[in-house]
């Protein structure tokens, strides 16, 4: 999302408390947009970070979009992602869904790029 109309000049404060109105409007939809290109690349990854039902909306989101997979994640504040040193993730595809055990975020981001690597070089 991002602000319809954003000002061209600094919002000055008025005094008092009065509050400040923002109208919101959809981001151009990049993921949709390249999984429907004529010459699209041989595979498409979307990320999808989801508060409640995980896996049901990234395997709609992967219908939706058109990609091949989406790595999904629980964003919950339980889950302590945002800001924490672990993640625990779902690869959804077509053929089903992985659900990889919770583990440091480098070694999330090592085993996507040798599932990349194996699907494009096998």
């Amino acid at each position: 999302w991002k602000v319809a109309n954003a000002s061209t000049s600094k919002i000055k404060k008025a005094g008092g408390n009065r509050g400040i109105e923002l109208n919101l409007v959809e981001n151009p939809d990049i993921l949709a947009t390249i999984s429907g290109m004529k010459n699209r690349p041989g595979l498409v990854v979307g990320f999808a970070a989801e508060t409640e039902a995980l896996e049901k909306n990234a395997a709609a989101k992967l219908k939706r979009k058109g990609c091949d997979w989406i790595v999904a994640n629980d964003v919950s504040e339980s889950m302590k992602t945002f800001g924490g040193e672990e993640n625990e993730v779902r690869l959804v595809t077509c053929d089903g869904i992985e659900r990889w055990p919770r583990m440091p975020k480098s070694k999330v981001a090592d085993k996507l790029v040798e599932k990349i690597c194996s699907h494009i070089f096998q």
